[in-house]
């Protein structure tokens, strides 16, 4: 037995109620998206058949009324002809008739009542759908979204991101050691720029050395 009994209970069912109590709401769209559109095809084969049916019984209608115009003439024809007993004959004819053709005629109405219906029921079934296969579009690219964001999150927790960045600080350490290594071989080579300004302070000691002998040389002369 599927979700629904009756095509009446499609059309008045509340979908967002359906789904608040649905264990697997995703489940219970595919489900009523399929339940709709087989109905949508037994509707729509029905009402193809109650439309051929009415055509057919209009046929008979008009079969009828044109009976009832031909016992009238012949009703008219037997008074012409002074025979009473014919033309009561053809009245009473032209009466069954004419009452044959109201009774296909009444058939005739109600079927356009239910097939008026029917119509309004098949648009009203025709947006539920609609609605449905929207909601199971988004119900789907929620799906896909938490499922990866799930991953993410999984791959965040794991310890493999710990082990990628305890790695990097290792390499980093290295890097650093082989840095340190480097500028202790270069600790204590003087550069060029280091004997120039070697020669150059050297330079200012030999003139400061040099006045300070001439002062004292001066002041041994002046005693």
């Amino acid at each position: 037995m599927g979700i629904f009994s009756r095509f009446s209970d499609i059309v008045n069912s509340n979908i967002n109620a359906l789904l608040d109590k649905a264990e697997d709401p995703e489940k219970m769209v595919r489900l009523i998206i399929q339940e709709m559109e087989d109905t949508l095809v037994e509707v729509r084969s029905s009402s193809a058949k109650t439309i051929a049916e009415k055509k057919e019984l209009q046929r008979v209608v008009n079969r009828l009324q044109e009976e009832v115009t031909d016992w009238q003439a012949k009703a008219e024809l037997a008074l012409s002809k002074e025979r009473d007993d014919l033309a009561r004959s053809a009245l009473i004819e032209r009466q069954k008739a004419a009452e044959q053709a109201e009774s296909v005629a009444a058939d005739i109405a109600n079927l356009d009542e239910h097939i008026g219906k029917l119509q309004d029921e098949v648009g009203q079934l025709q947006e539920k759908l609609a609605d449905a296969k929207a909601r199971q579009k988004s119900m789907l690219m929620r799906q896909k979204t938490v499922a990866s964001r799930l991953e993410v999150k999984k791959t965040l927790d794991s310890n493999r991101i710990n082990d990628a960045m305890y790695k990097f600080e290792r390499y980093e350490q290295k890097i650093d050691t082989l840095e340190a290594q480097v500028e202790a071989y270069d600790l204590g080579k003087k550069t060029l720029k280091d004997e120039f300004a070697e020669l150059a302070a050297q330079d200012k000691i030999d003139n400061e050395l040099a006045a300070l002998k001439a002062k004292v040389t001066q002041k041994d002369k002046n005693a």
